[in-house]
């Protein structure tokens, strides 16, 4: 079978292998307002209106947003550097990865407004999005320990803590503010072990129809976890839990007929689940990536594309009206291939690289095939992930 790329951009020298997973692998009273005018001043070239691109710096001395202009062919042009007014943090054992997690940026697209966690002060910082520029709204508290990642649906928004055993925390956008819902703080009760980054938690996400909010363990419990939510808009006091031992569940995204798609940085693999009302999963496919610390996961129309931090490849799959996935090939990018994003048109493709904090651009083919057209060195961003287009 042919390979995926039309054509692939030259490997670096310097190889990563301790990337991710298991050797292969939150009332309002607490927000603080941040001045609008300070939050948004830019420190590079002007961009403009466009469908644009944020890269998160995780940067642990002060937590920046990059917004890139995107240009009509789908590479990254001009970009403004907006600070979070938290930090960024370190999971230990981490190198290229410092979140070990997927989906710590977050755009809502229907409210304009894009989520950053800041895992190193225990915050979550809300922006408002104007075109290509970012507005600093609040900064509020991320409910737990270390968030890693953060997810939103329809107003509502819940951001994944990592240590302390591990946490949701729920807010709802009230139409001018978000807002702390303590009701909507749930426990994870994982054991604390090492190293630290392959034992928490991976992703936090809603299903398409914002019915269901899943949690992927990675190795802390080795499960995929399922809190249906009620009529009231919590979740449900104890998640539908789906043991998947060995399989170091990380990140994931849904295909267009609502299957989860599942990276498992255990066999280094993609794994595809049917959602069933009650939350239970039922595995319908599964395929090998062939390469390693397979842990990321981004889709578009009918095609998937998983980061293998330790290869610095991307693994593309056509998926099967019924659920099968069917290999592209392999894609090289730079060094600690990370998270990853698809412009809403799902044209191009956006993918983190940690070693040197760059981000590669491809333009996705019909066929599923990637041909790069440029990357950006993010500043400030070695080792940070948290990615959103557009």
């Amino acid at each position: 079978m042919p390979s995926i790329a039309r054509r692939t951009r030259p490997r670096r020298t310097t190889r990563v292998t301790r990337a991710a997973v298991a050797g292969a692998a939150a009332v309002a009273a607490a927000a603080v307002a941040a001045p609008a005018a300070g939050a948004a001043t830019p420190r590079h070239a002007t961009v403009r209106d466009s469908a644009p691109v944020f890269v998160q710096s995780d940067n642990t001395t002060a937590n920046t947003v990059v917004a890139y202009h995107r240009n009509p062919d789908g590479s990254l042009g001009g970009h403004e550097i907006y600070p979070t007014g938290g930090r960024g943090g370190v999971l230990d054992g981490s190198v290229v990865d410092h979140l070990a997690s997927q989906g710590s940026l977050a755009y809502d697209r229907p409210h304009r407004l894009l989520y950053a966690v800041n895992a190193g002060s225990d915050s979550v910082t809300v922006f408002a999005v104007h075109g290509d520029r970012l507005q600093r709204l609040q900064v509020l508290p991320s409910g737990g320990d270390f968030p890693v990642g953060v997810a939103t649906h329809g107003g509502q928004v819940y951001v994944l803590n990592a240590r302390g055993g591990g946490s949701v925390q729920g807010y709802v956008w009230d139409g001018r503010q978000l807002v702390l819902a303590p009701g909507r703080h749930r426990d994870l009760h994982l054991a604390a072990a090492s190293p630290e980054f392959t034992h928490t938690p991976g992703q936090v996400g809603f299903t398409p129809d914002g019915s269901k909010l899943v949690v992927t363990t990675k190795a802390g419990a080795d499960t995929i976890d399922v809190f249906p939510i009620t009529a009231s808009g919590a979740p449900a006091a104890r998640p539908v839990v789906t043991a998947t031992p060995g399989a170091v569940p990380f990140g994931f995204t849904f295909d267009r007929a609502g299957r989860l798609q599942v990276t498992e940085a255990g066999p280094n693999a993609v794994a595809t689940f049917a959602v069933r009302r009650d939350g239970t999963l039922r595995q319908v496919a599964q395929a090998s990536t062939g390469q390693a610390a397979t842990c990321w996961v981004v889709a578009t129309g009918d095609h998937l594309y998983a980061s293998n931090a330790g290869s610095a490849t991307l693994s593309g799959y056509l998926v099967g009206p019924h659920g099968p996935l069917t290999a592209l090939g392999n894609t090289s990018t730079h060094d600690g291939t990370v998270d990853a994003a698809a412009s809403s048109d799902g044209r191009t493709v956006y993918v983190q690289t940690g070693a040197e904090g760059v981000v590669d651009e491809f333009r996705v083919g019909r066929d599923g095939s990637l041909t790069g057209i440029g990357s950006v060195t993010v500043p400030g961003a070695v080792g940070g992930e948290g990615i959103a287009a557009g």
